[in-house]
């Protein structure tokens, strides 16, 4: 852990220790900083957290090669994470929560999100805590280092698991991942391999093949073409932007990952249960985003929200951006890293038991042996992107495997759908990256602001959250991506031929349950400009001046046009003018027909941010600046006049 600077008691070594059982969970907590920020009433506390865990209890043997660990003298596994906590000074200003967020590739977003913050994910000052929202509110936020890939850089949450042996000797497998760069190289470094080095970089396994497309036909490149280095390949002629490679070779010494999961368990029983934990709560609410919104599910699925005493962890979980998407975490030669942007989704996709028609298998996310016990409340955020993006299918959350009709959710889960959005928002003012449209600037976070308050509300007071809102078939606002109905907007490719990924391999079900089959598409239908119609329509989406997407294909210059930008949205300008419209030959209307002028725009969006205030999807306290956002995407498409 990055040393903190400015405003740190002189600690040295603190611990906090908890007495070794059979059990042992937690051992021992090692504080390392410990500092007030700035006059907030806030603390921030770092260090590290040990463990010590029974590969024999029920509870952990689900643990891919925790069999296969070493041992200490009690018979229990040792290994330890970081550990990263800002609480309220006195606990009487608590609201008695904590927000626990699955940190994403070592990260810490959440202060930044939640409470539209500063960059720092390690605040000093006041002023690093943004609008102070989750502080005015009683929250205490945490994090736990559980993914064992995570780069060097001291700032980041590490995890320290151990490898896993045969009989005291190594163990060596064929480590695989892809790559596709975006512009000609002649040599590679495989980011989602950090921590597997080849033991035979010339041997029979060491493979390297190639896509014209991300899911084109694979091609093998001649061996005497390509070297292999640590991760870096390097390529005779070098690599080709837009194409995709696939380099495979044989590694050792496999870590015990799927301690990722026992950390993130045991830290939150902690904090929970454990008196002389360094923050008390009696609630603990998971958010994770992308990677993490993943690894959410892989949690809950493999039945760690119960902890080796029978309690239950969670007890509200915010599964982000993830669709149907799982994590490859629990396995051997795991490789959470990856973006999973064309490979990251198994049967089940959807919580309820269901036949599926693939495989016969008969699962469901939470209705399974591991999960049906101390399910947490759940929600689940997707944008556009994980219905679009081709490998994480958000659709089939709430649709048959087959893509056929829409489910019934359980009662302690509801779906949101951020209409018009992207993975993550964009930049504001828009500006053009790496695909052929404006990048998509709609921002969202107002609504998980709105989502975490309700969660509380739900789990504290029995306070039903607002409706899921989302596409359905019965409705026609869920469509096959062929059938979907995108305006010809000069200049914009259609998304009518983009299909899905394959699944991948289930390990918890036998046969796999039809990995490599392919995935149905399902998207939001839209209107006669592109806009999505279900879902929670933000006031840039309701009260629109450009069409914005979800998809946004790749820039030529990058190579592949035919392929998806992974995790990009885009946002395409309405005509300024009648004149413009025609012009272009663009068959939206323009902003002009649209609006008599500024400030009836501006009425607009303020009665469109008071439906949603109305509805629990937004909070009152954010309305000005939602509409002052609005202002500001006026003035820099339209002009301030």
């Amino acid at each position: 852990m990055r040393a903190m600077t400015r405003c740190f008691l002189a600690l040295g070594l603190t611990f906090v220790t908890t007495a070794a059982t059979a059990r042992a969970e937690v051992t021992r907590f090692t504080i390392t900083n410990r500092a007030d920020i700035g006059t907030s009433g806030y603390e921030k506390v770092a260090g590290t957290l040990s463990f010590a865990v029974n590969p024999k209890d029920p509870r952990n043997t689900i643990v891919v090669d925790l069999d296969k660990a070493p041992r200490n003298a009690a018979g229990l596994v040792e290994f330890s994470s970081d550990v990263y906590i800002i609480k309220p000074k006195d606990a009487a200003r608590g609201n008695g929560a904590a927000l626990v967020e699955v940190s994403n590739r070592g990260g810490r977003g959440a202060v930044r999100l939640f409470n539209r913050g500063g960059p720092s994910p390690d605040p000093v000052s006041d002023a690093d805590l943004g609008d102070r929202f989750l502080m005015r509110f009683g929250f205490t936020v945490a994090w736990v280092g559980w993914e064992f890939d995570v780069g060097a850089d001291p700032g980041l949450l590490h995890i320290r698991v151990p490898h896993a042996t045969e009989q005291g000797k190594p163990i060596t497998g064929v480590v695989r991942a892809t790559f596709t760069p975006s512009a000609r190289a002649a040599d590679v470094t495989v980011r989602d391999l950090p921590s597997y080095e080849p033991v035979d970089p010339e041997g029979p396994d060491s493979q390297l093949l190639v896509r014209a497309s991300a899911l084109g036909k694979a091609e093998a490149i001649a061996r005497s073409r390509w070297r292999l280095k640590g991760q870096t390949v390097t390529l005779d002629g070098g690599f080709e932007a837009g194409k995709t490679y696939q380099v495979a070779y044989r590694a050792a010494n496999p870590s015990v990952a799927g301690l990722g999961f026992v950390a993130m368990r045991d830290f939150v029983a902690w904090l929970k249960h454990q008196p002389d934990a360094v923050a008390n709560v009696r609630h603990a609410y998971a958010f994770g985003a992308s990677q993490s919104g993943r690894y959410l599910r892989n949690f809950l699925y493999e039945g760690f929200n119960t902890d080796e005493r029978d309690r239950q962890v969670f007890d509200g979980v915010m599964a982000h951006i993830a669709g149907a998407a799982r994590i490859n975490l629990n396995a051997r030669w795991s490789t959470p890293t990856g973006l999973g942007a064309y490979s990251a989704t198994a049967f089940p996709f959807a919580d309820g038991s269901l036949r599926d028609p693939v495989s016969g298998a008969e699962e469901g996310l939470l209705d399974n042996p591991r999960a049906r016990a101390h399910q947490p409340k759940i929600f689940y955020t997707n944008t556009p992107v994980e219905y679009w993006g081709t490998g994480r299918v958000a659709a089939l959350v709430h649709s048959t495997p087959d893509g056929a009709a829409d489910l019934r959710l359980p009662d302690n889960v509801r779906v949101y759908f951020f209409a018009g959005t992207q993975h993550s928002p964009g930049r504001f003012p828009p500006s053009l990256g790496a695909g052929q449209q404006l990048d998509n600037p709609v921002d969202y976070n107002w609504t998980l602001r709105a989502l975490l308050l309700a969660m509380h509300k739900w789990v504290t007071a029995g306070t039903l959250p607002p409706p899921s809102a989302y596409p359905m078939l019965a409705d026609g606002t869920l469509v096959r991506a062929e059938t979907v109905t995108f305006p010809a907007i000069p200049g914009v490719s259609s998304p009518r031929g983009l299909t899905a990924g394959p699944r991948v391999e289930n390990p918890w079900i036998g046969g796999g349950a039809g990995a490599g089959a392919s995935l149905p598409l399902l998207v939001p239908a839209v209107d006669d400009d592109g806009n999505e119609r279900a879902g929670i329509r933000l006031p840039d989406v309701a009260v629109p001046l450009a069409t914005y997407t979800g998809w946004n294909f790749r820039n030529p210059s990058t190579g592949a046009p035919g392929d998806l930008v992974s995790l990009l949205g885009a946002s395409i300008p309405f005509p300024r003018t009648d004149a413009a419209r025609a012009a272009a030959k663009d068959p939206r209307r323009s902003i002009e027909e649209r609006y008599p002028n500024r400030d009836d725009y501006i009425d607009k969006v303020r009665a469109a941010t008071d439906a949603l205030v109305r509805k629990g999807y937004v909070l009152v306290d954010d309305i000005e600046r939602i509409v002052q956002r609005s202002t500001d995407n006026w003035d820099n498409i339209v002009g301030s006049r």
